[in-house]
């Protein structure tokens, strides 16, 4: 799962990035209101926005209202120090989907991601199931024919994106958006070797190549239970 954290304070985001790419997130950071505005509006595929308010150059609220207008609707956790009522109204009438005040735990922040992305994804699903794998997106465990399955957080991500997308057609450029960050290296075959290890990891037939365009895991054979 791919998340955007934009925080101005470098040392504090480098402990949420530290703490978000322990449990597989792929996290890009920005500490810039501007570079944020600009990231929102442009429609970026992420799953999930940590926003800071009080940011140079734009304020989160206003990153926030025009990420909005503008119908992008990725959900946003709001971290600040502004912890009056009316400014907690302020955050969730501009568009925000929950609220953390600083200074957080960790742990209490890891939870308030998971289950925004749970309500984002329009239901409570606590596992995904395809043709004996089971997929535990809350505790990052996989297991095929009740046996458990060691992935890389990058195996697991691009797993997890096409099992709660079932029948979606993901081209090799998309897959390597959600699966990488910005600042990561990415060889040229990287989506094409994960896919490879997937397969290998469980069965042949799990992804589908749709020759030309890119990947499918074909959606009649996945289900998922809340």
């Amino acid at each position: 799962m791919r998340i955007l954290l934009v925080e101005d304070d470098v040392s504090l985001a480098s402990g949420i990035r530290l703490a978000l790419k322990s449990e597989r997130y792929t996290v890009d950071h920005l500490g810039d209101g501007h570079q944020a505005l600009a990231t929102l509006e442009n429609h970026e595929p992420l799953d999930a926005v940590i926003l800071d308010l009080g940011l140079p150059g734009v304020d989160g609220i206003d990153v926030l209202l025009a990420a909005r207008r503008r119908q992008n609707h990725v959900p946003v956790l709001v971290l600040t120090a502004r912890d009056a009522v009316e400014d907690r109204i302020t955050g969730l009438d501009a568009g925000a989907d929950d609220y953390l005040i600083k200074p957080f735990e960790v742990a209490e922040l890891k939870a308030r991601l998971r289950a925004l992305l749970r309500r984002s994804a329009g239901k409570g699903v606590s596992v995904l199931t395809c043709r004996g794998i089971e997929l535990f997106p809350d505790t990052l465990h996989v297991t095929y024919q009740e046996q458990a399955i060691t992935l890389s957080r990058r195996e697991f991500t691009l797993l997890y994106e096409m099992m709660s997308h079932p029948g979606r057609v993901f081209t090799r450029e998309t897959l390597t958006q959600l699966v990488y960050g910005w600042e990561d290296e990415v060889e040229s075959n990287a989506i094409e070797v994960h896919i490879h290890h997937l397969r290998k990891k469980f069965f042949s037939s799990l992804i589908r190549t749709v020759r030309g365009i890119g990947y499918v895991l074909d959606a009649e054979t996945l289900t998922s239970t809340p």
